[in-house]
């Protein structure tokens, strides 16, 4: 049974500590470039416990193990994870650290893979264990890996220009932008370790993590605008090596540590944000000037030039097609009763397909019915699937990844027969408004993110309810669906980037929610992109164009409820949606789409 495998293998893990002369370790979610999603082979908690979520982590002692996940995932560790061998503790409640510190005994060697954890995390971990004599020790090797006898191999898939026409940019254009920065900051190198930034440096593209288009790979860039790429040789096709040019040294990714230790003398910069601790270690080692710094390249690659925006705008327009036929199709079939969560989530996904133009999904569809769209960050799998009930509200937070851009939308509708409750229309109008406030609104050039999150929130608080997750993420060009350093969330909270002034240029999600445990969820997303707004104003301001075209359901809104310039922000959406969306629609997906876009 799947119980007692994953007790073997806690139990075969305490062995191999014990070999190791350790006392516990801690196992993350994560990768060598601690990356949000990761690859067949670094999937090492869910191994391990059998949590299958994107944020969490794992501390297994001699004589106890505990698993760390936040609210997102409460529901769902206690489903996949076995009470009876992992204690269930909630983040930012506790931490691995701070539960490591109470429950180890005094002198206790503490086990860590310095690279798949950040060097603040270490540092942190290092103080609270001191004042027990607890001591933090980076292994060798990873243990689990001594024990996991099928662990699959990182994937050699071959890395691939990305054409220079989407991306705006050249490569060299962008890396002779990173050396003049080098230079202003007296530096001599940067290391460049996320994956993402890595792909947007060198215009390279890849298939190694499911739902993200990134290859497996670092970067040094230097101040004379060179850099050395370390990627898998088997990964090198001719193309990539001549649209790389000679400023770029390929070399094996194996070769990376060592050429870490060789910039003895050097001042480098490193983002402890997005780069392990391992990387800190071997600069330390080698004798080189460690400055803390942030990515240089994640500004530039946040802010989109005007090939990208076109791009999203092309890529949101043919995504848009797809969901629409999609949400015309559930109309039809699902008050029937013979849908199911994963059926929807196939179909939608056989609907992006037919346009010839889908590279991957942006991330797992979160195809949610009944009470499972109360819950924000669900993942449907066999285990967890269900039939959509009839007379009910269904969730789908699905995206696409294209060549031209990256999508990410989420509708909420209802499934008849019948009506909805006046409080799931009351609650629905209650999110539709704070979706439109935050959509209408202007804003000083430089203001975060943070100082319009309440803007989403407004309306629900009214109402005495909210929602625990952040109002809206950024999102990239052919590359991450969660992208920073923009953020909209509450100041102060859990989520880096809140406080990053917004720049024109950079896209955000718009994404207020209502949830009802154990009954129903509510999400209405879009993309918006930020831009210079169209406004007498003293001084630079901006506001938001928005980049989904989708209608939403009207079933779930009172009119009632909404201003005239919400109803106007209603009327003037659809339009627009059915004039982006009905050229790509003939027959009965053209009918349907015109009466979902008629005046409220």
């Amino acid at each position: 049974m799947l119980m007692q495998t994953h007790e073997a293998r806690l139990d075969a893990l305490r062995t191999e500590l014990s070999k190791r002369g350790l006392d516990g370790f801690v196992v993350p979610i994560s990768d060598e470039h601690m990356s949000e999603y990761v690859g067949s082979y670094a999937q090492r908690l869910e191994w391990l416990t059998g949590f299958g979520g994107s944020a969490g982590s794992a501390v297994v002692l001699k004589d106890k193990a505990a698993m760390f996940t936040d609210g997102r995932y409460t529901v769902q560790v206690r489903e996949q994870v076995d009470g009876k061998l992992y204690d269930y503790e909630d983040v930012p409640a506790t931490s691995p650290a701070e539960w490591i510190a109470e429950q180890a005994a005094e002198g206790a060697k503490i086990g860590y893979d310095a690279w798949l954890h950040g060097i603040e995390w270490a540092e942190n971990a290092e103080k609270a264990f001191a004042k027990k004599g607890i001591e933090l020790v980076p292994v060798d090797s990873n243990p689990i890996d001594a024990v996991w006898d099928d662990r699959p191999e990182a994937s050699l898939a071959p890395a691939v220009p990305h054409d220079e026409r989407l991306a705006g940019r050249s490569s060299a254009n962008k890396r002779a932008e990173i050396a003049d920065w080098l230079k202003r900051e007296g530096h001599d190198a940067t290391v460049v370790s996320a994956l993402d930034s890595v792909a947007w440096l060198l215009n390279m593209r890849g298939k190694d993590v499911d739902n993200t288009p990134v290859a497996l790979s670092y970067v040094v860039a230097h101040a004379d605008g060179t850099a050395d790429l370390f990627i898998a040789p088997e990964k090198v096709t001719p193309e990539l090596t001549k649209h790389l040019g000679n400023a770029v040294t390929v070399r094996p990714r194996e070769e990376f540590q060592s050429a870490l230790s060789d910039l003895s003398g050097k001042t480098v910069a490193v983002d402890p944000k997005h780069a392990v601790a391992g990387i800190f270690h071997a600069l330390e080692t080698g004798g080189a000037k460690i400055v803390r710094s942030d990515d240089p390249t994640v500004l530039p690659k946040a802010i989109k030039n005007p090939a990208e925006q076109k791009g999203h705008r092309d890529a949101q327009a043919r995504d848009g097609a797809a969901v629409v036929r999609f949400l015309r199709w559930l109309s039809i079939e699902a008050p029937k009763g013979g849908v199911d969560e994963l059926t929807a989530a196939a179909k939608l996904r056989e609907y992006r397909e037919a346009s010839g133009a889908l590279r991957d999904a942006s991330f797992n569809t979160i195809s949610a019915a009944g009470p499972h769209a109360a819950l924000p960050h669900y993942k449907v799998d066999e285990d967890s699937n269900i039939p959509i009930p009839p007379s009910s509200i269904y969730l789908v937070d699905s995206g696409g990844q294209y060549a031209d851009g990256t999508t990410d939308i989420t509708r909420t509708v209802w499934i008849g027969p019948g009506e909805p409750s006046a409080e799931m229309i009351e609650r629905n109008t209650r999110v539709l408004k704070g979706h439109i406030q935050l959509d209408m609104q202007k804003f000083p050039d430089r203001t975060s993110g943070g100082a319009l999150d309440a803007l989403a929130r407004m309306h629900l608080w009214n109402g005495g309810v909210d929602y625990g997750h952040g109002t809206g993420h950024g999102v990239g060009s052919y590359l991450s669906v969660h992208e920073g350093p923009q953020r909209i969330s509450k100041p102060g909270g859990a989520f880096p980037g809140t406080e990053t002034p917004l720049r024109a240029g950079m896209i955000l999600s718009n994404e207020p929610g209502y949830y009802k445990a154990g009954h129903y969820g509510i999400r209405i997303e879009n993309l918006v992109l930020v831009v210079p707004a169209e406004i007498e104003s003293e001084g630079d301001y901006l506001g938001f164009e928005t980049l989904t075209h989708v209608p939403l359901d009207r079933t779930l809104v009172d009119k009632r409820l909404l201003t005239e310039a919400e109803i106007d922000w209603w009327n003037n959406y659809h339009t627009s949606v059915l004039a982006i969306l009905g050229p790509q629609m003939v027959g009965s997906d053209l009918t349907w789409l015109e009466e979902q876009c008629t005046p409220l």
